[in-house]
């Protein structure tokens, strides 16, 4: 008699992609769209530049997911170098373009990472300052960040975590991460923040490797750690696309499958505009996947 296979655990999924900057990159990001959709993400987001720098384009990416593509979508705002009534008439074409769901950030200084961030002075203090105000309208879904590492301009981690607490008590619905990659460390911040009273969601933040180089000098100024299995779970496949690719998806595929026998069930991945890494993470983890719709022509 065969042994039962066990049925894949199911787990919320958001997606999270950033607006072009050119021809080529748009047609990029809505091939990873149309390829990433029938994944039935529980919702996907879309990244906002320092100071506003990305806010057309990710407007106009924001209004063709939802109108497109029928994805609930969530727009990023920062309150980085604007006053707070600009910040409100971009949070007003967020909602006549049908935007429920807001991930609010403080926004990264406009004079570059590693220098200190000045709030606008007729703007937000900060990021707990911007989720009152968008709780305040009574209909916008509120996520924040959350960073297992700490934030690289926190002084320690027991601040980074008062300052999420601040962001949990102005009404933020749940917090995504900065990416990670060993789970231990999720697992012991994740133990302070419930110490400290923090009761909503903590959702990993997932990013599947599409190049080992390029992540180690992005994960360095995230302030995220790289482990040392790592190098040696790519070692060898500079030169083997096919095998980096498989060694790719089997990589975030067990961290997600360790993360959800700790319990996790909810997890947010960075897509980087591309999909087939995705698909094949999501696809060894058994998730359900529908037939695609094309999301339609470029407007």
């Amino acid at each position: 008699m065969e042994a039962k296979t066990a049925a894949p655990q199911p787990f919320a999924l958001s997606l999270e992609f950033f607006p072009p900057k050119s021809d080529e990159m748009e047609a990029q990001l809505w091939e990873a769209v149309e390829q990433l959709s029938p994944w039935q993400p529980d919702f996907v987001s879309v990244t906002y530049g320092a100071g506003g720098s990305t806010q057309e384009p990710t407007l106009a990416a924001v209004r063709r997911m939802i109108g497109d593509a029928r994805l609930a979508t969530a727009a990023h705002l920062t309150c980085v170098d604007a006053s707070k009534q600009e910040v409100k008439a971009v949070v007003e074409e967020y909602r006549a373009a049908g935007v429920r769901r807001i991930v609010a950030l403080r926004g990264d200084p406009t004079t570059g990472l590693g220098t200190a961030y000045l709030p606008h002075p007729e703007g937000f203090s900060d990021t707990a300052d911007l989720v009152r105000t968008l709780v305040a309208y009574g209909d916008f879904d509120v996520s924040v960040s959350a960073y297992p590492e700490k934030h690289p301009e926190s002084p320690d981690i027991a601040a980074d975590i008062n300052t999420l607490k601040r962001k949990a008590d102005a009404g933020a619905t749940r917090a995504l991460t900065q990416l990670f990659f060993d789970n231990d460390i999720f697992e012991r911040y994740l133990e302070k923040v419930r110490a400290a009273g923090i009761a909503i969601p903590i959702v990993p933040g997932i990013m599947p490797i599409q190049n080992l180089t390029q992540m180690k000098r992005f994960a360095r100024r995230c302030g995220a750690s790289v482990p040392a299995f790592l190098d040696d779970r790519f070692e060898g496949l500079d030169d083997k696309p096919e095998e980096r690719a498989k060694v790719a998806a089997d990589v975030a595929a067990e961290q997600i499958e360790d993360l959800m026998r700790r319990g996790l069930d909810e997890f947010h991945i960075y897509t980087m505009n591309r999909a087939p890494l995705v698909s094949a993470v999501l696809e060894q983890l058994g998730r359900c996947r529908r037939q695609a719709a094309s999301v339609g022509a470029a407007a």
